[in-house]
């Protein structure tokens, strides 16, 4: 979820796997998913207003774990995957970021054209 705007952020290789982790979203009623060669195999509920959990903590915590496992063994070196996504769509820090308008360079307020 992307800070502040609190709008769908999808990362992947491919459209299968991302409508696969968007539709899980709705289905969980926001949060954070995981979808692997078309398959959901992780994913953080969050339906309090798609930011927050009713669930225990230690529950939250323990999904969040498996959820950046799953990140880590595809590949993924960021030890906070998921924050890092969100502040990548805060358009207030400099350099690039992702916006519903689409990348941005902050520092001259000018979208990146798209390559094709």
């Amino acid at each position: 979820m992307a800070h502040d705007s609190h709008n769908v952020v999808a990362v992947g290789t491919n459209d299968a796997d991302l409508y696969t982790a968007i539709k899980e979203l709705e289905r969980i009623n926001g949060g954070i998913a995981l979808a692997v060669d078309g398959q959901v195999t992780a994913s953080v509920s969050l339906p309090v207003a798609g930011l927050l959990s009713t669930k225990p903590l230690e529950e939250v915590v323990t999904e969040l774990e498996e959820i950046n496992n799953q990140v880590a063994k595809l590949g993924c070196k960021l030890s906070a995957p998921f924050a890092t996504l969100s502040f990548m769509a805060l358009p207030v820090i400099p350099e690039l970021r992702l916006t519903d308008l689409g990348l941005v360079d902050v520092k001259t307020f000018k979208l990146i054209p798209q390559e094709t």
